[in-house]
């Protein structure tokens, strides 16, 4: 039997970050459930493109449609083996949903492997779970991890940090750092 992941995602949830782990996932086998507030089974959700351009901050157009496998109030979390949230512009609004942060908790509260990257742990701190949690983000959400109780580290974009169940990375070039760990987390061997 596969392993069961849950993915939070929301409008303007950034594509690579959403698109390229759900991929991965299901090319090792994983079964991956995508999930956003007041979505249900088949709807679709748009997305979006961050980029650094030049700019003092990343541009944003627009991404791809990107599919709900199923619908948010009907999930339950104990029927998941690990949690996946990808950032983008989603995370600051999710993180006021009441539901996306008890089902945050409960795979803290399990130990469950949670994967977040960029602006996902957003999130995390919403839901109040990195008290002396050492963690990496994009680096303007640095000052939220440190104000909820954990330590933010400035590491390479392409790269991760585990800390017990957790596993985070500042943005996508660091898709093959999270991804990786998160696998070794959940107990898959990949050869």
């Amino acid at each position: 039997m596969s392993k069961k992941i849950l993915m939070i995602v929301g409008d303007y949830v950034e594509d690579y970050e959403a698109m390229v782990p759900y991929q991965a996932m299901l090319s090792v086998g994983l079964q991956v459930d995508t999930i956003a507030p007041g979505r249900k089974k088949g709807d679709a959700i748009p997305t979006a493109v961050h980029d650094f351009v030049g700019d003092q901050t990343y541009r944003e157009t627009p991404g791809h449609r990107f599919a709900i496998t199923a619908s948010f109030d009907e999930v339950n979390p104990a029927d998941y083996d690990g949690l996946y949230l990808p950032g983008g512009r989603a995370p600051e609004y999710i993180r006021l949903n009441k539901r996306v942060l008890e089902l945050v908790r409960h795979f803290f509260e399990a130990k469950k492997p949670v994967a977040a990257i960029c602006h996902a742990i957003q999130i995390l701190t919403a839901a109040r779970v990195l008290q002396g949690k050492t963690l990496t983000a994009y680096e303007a959400i640095g000052p939220d991890i440190e104000l909820a109780g954990g330590t933010w580290k400035n590491i390479p974009v392409n790269q991760a940090i585990v800390d017990g169940h957790l596993v985070t990375a500042p943005a996508w070039p660091a898709h093959p750092a999270i991804l990786k760990e998160f696998y070794k987390l959940l107990g898959l061997q990949i050869s």
